[in-house]
């Protein structure tokens, strides 16, 4: 298994309804560059939700921090804010236009979970699969035969040379 190393993207900001809509145009720009599209729309609705209740419900202030970090094939979005109070999943009718923001995270992650910081405020954090980027070989041929003296040295070398044309493949 090739080693992939975390990748992180830290946005801080006032959770105010314009600041939210750029930080959804952020988050999906960086999935995006991680070649991560199939998640952009559930983590920009999770993001929405997490930062529509900091701007309904945090208090003293309304200054958060987002995190997105992938590491390995889990994508971990957490809003951190200054309130300590958790938040409450309501059991919201399909009427209710206030109310279901957790329920909906629930139903487009893998999980999620709030983690208490007393008197600092909460992370609230939801996770998302993410398949393995596939891996580009190098463009270079592989060489294989000696490479050291002795017996074995006099042999040529092997020169696998690879197709012109570019070719991947998904396993799964």
């Amino acid at each position: 298994m090739i080693s992939q190393p975390s990748r992180h993207c830290t946005v801080e900001l006032q959770a105010l309804p314009s600041r939210i809509g750029q930080v959804r145009r952020i988050i999906s720009a960086q999935l995006r560059y991680w070649h991560l599209d199939p998640l952009i729309d559930h983590a920009a609705l999770g993001v929405t939700e997490l930062l529509t209740n900091v701007h309904r419900h945090a208090s003293p202030d309304k200054r958060c921090t987002v995190d997105v970090e992938l590491l390995l094939d889990r994508l971990t979005v957490s809003v951190q804010d200054h309130d300590p109070r958790l938040p409450t999943v309501f059991d919201a009718d399909s009427s209710s236009t206030h109310g279901r923001g957790l329920a909906l995270i629930a139903a487009v992650s893998e999980s999620w979970g709030v983690r208490p910081r007393g008197e600092a405020g909460k992370v609230v954090w939801f996770t998302l699969p993410a398949d393995p980027p596939v891996v580009s070989l190098s463009a270079y041929p592989a060489v294989y035969g000696a490479t050291t003296t002795g017996p074995l040295s006099k042999l040529p070398a092997v020169v696998i040379e690879r197709p012109s044309t570019a070719r991947s493949a998904v396993a799964g």
